[in-house]
């Protein structure tokens, strides 16, 4: 008789021929950073694991496998920019991921257009819908549950300017679906996209709205 939960521990593996972990905390925004070194070099790379932490004020993160050039970048000048990640730019996004030497400018890679922020000096992607400059407010090293310091980081920003492309707005409400953003999904390879065919509308039960 087959049990009804597959179980594991994952430090002894998860006997499967995928691991699940990133499946399961799915769907999920993509952290498409861009940042700059001291030189003014710049690079733009995505980051799986990404999400916002604060409203007020607005403060996202993204966690780095390794110290990559993105995290060196925002320890040496304290700032960087997101860019949400949408249909029409995922094979763009995607060829802004590949692994090529910090001299390598993933702007001109991927072939899109670095425009001047307005508060921070490291350019956004002019392509993209959605952006948000951010400083730099933490960068932790993580630790495992005992104790053991790991090879991963996690850069916090304060969000300090926003730009939104005006047809996303609908008298002053911003449209998520129309803006197609791409998650992050399971298996290797996997994104999906979302539309207003899948939406539905709950309350919360002290009935704020929020």
């Amino acid at each position: 008789m087959t049990e009804q939960f597959h179980f594991y521990e994952p430090r002894k593996g998860h006997g499967l021929p995928h691991d699940p972990f990133k499946a399961i905390i799915a769907p999920r925004p993509i952290g498409w950073v861009s940042s700059q070194n001291s030189e003014g070099r710049l690079n733009l790379a995505p980051y799986s694991f990404f999400n916002a932490f604060c409203a007020a004020p607005p403060i996202i993160g993204f966690a780095s496998a390794g110290w990559k050039d993105s995290v060196a970048n925002i320890e040496a000048t304290g700032e960087f920019c997101w860019h949400l990640a949408t249909r029409a730019l995922a094979e763009k996004m995607n060829t802004s991921s590949a692994s090529v030497g910090s001299e390598v400018d993933e702007f001109a890679l991927s072939g899109l257009t670095p425009a001047a922020s307005n508060v921070v000096k490291v350019p956004r992607v002019l392509e993209a819908p959605v952006s948000f400059e951010c400083r730099l407010s933490q960068l932790i090293q993580l630790e495992s549950a005992d104790g053991e310091t790991l090879d991963n980081w996690l850069v916090l920003g304060e969000v300090v300017g926003v730009h939104i492309d005006q047809h996303l707005l609908e008298e002053g409400i911003y449209q998520t679906a129309l803006a197609e953003p791409i998650l992050r999904a399971g298996g290797p390879t996997t994104y999906y996209t979302i539309n207003d065919g899948v939406r539905f509308d709950m309350e919360r039960p002290d009935n704020s709205g929020q």
